[in-house]
């Protein structure tokens, strides 16, 4: 991996975290981003990543990469997958997918899906190029907790 590492997220990146996915554009009115950490710290934290780019003596590390990965026992899920506006085309989301795909192949994960956004339809290039395939489906949901 050229200029960064993967390694788990720490509670300390939260902000740096939160920033990313706001300028990603993941972040939408109804979910609260710190929220959905602090929840995710609870249930399989192992597989909630960050890429981090090393720092120097003029400026600390950085985080420039996340993914949040699940598994209900059927089928693997990834969530927030974000790469530094900077940092695009470096590998970033290749290898935070890699890494997560890993892990959740030796939990016993037989399949990984993700959902995309209407309106964010440009990503699925990349994923095509990753070899996950497209199909149709109709996704419903329910909130429990209201977080805003």
């Amino acid at each position: 991996m050229d200029g960064f590492q993967i390694r788990t997220f720490r509670i300390d990146d939260t902000e740096a975290v939160v920033v990313l996915w706001d300028e990603a554009g993941l972040i939408r009115p109804w979910n609260d981003p710190r929220a959905d950490i602090a929840r995710k710290l609870t249930v399989q934290p192992e597989l909630f990543l960050v890429a981090e780019e090393p720092g120097s003596d003029d400026r600390p590390p950085r985080i420039v990469g996340s993914v949040m990965g699940g598994y209900d026992g059927h089928r693997g899920w990834l969530y927030y997958l974000a790469s530094a506006a900077d940092r695009r085309g470096a590998g970033i989301g290749h290898a935070l997918v890699a890494e997560t795909e890993r892990l959740l192949a030796a939990m016993g994960c037989p399949k990984v899906q993700l959902m995309v956004r209407e309106g964010n339809e440009q990503v699925l290039g990349f994923y095509d190029g990753l070899g996950y395939e497209p199909f149709r489906v109709h996704t419903t949901a329910k909130r429990l907790i209201v977080d805003v």
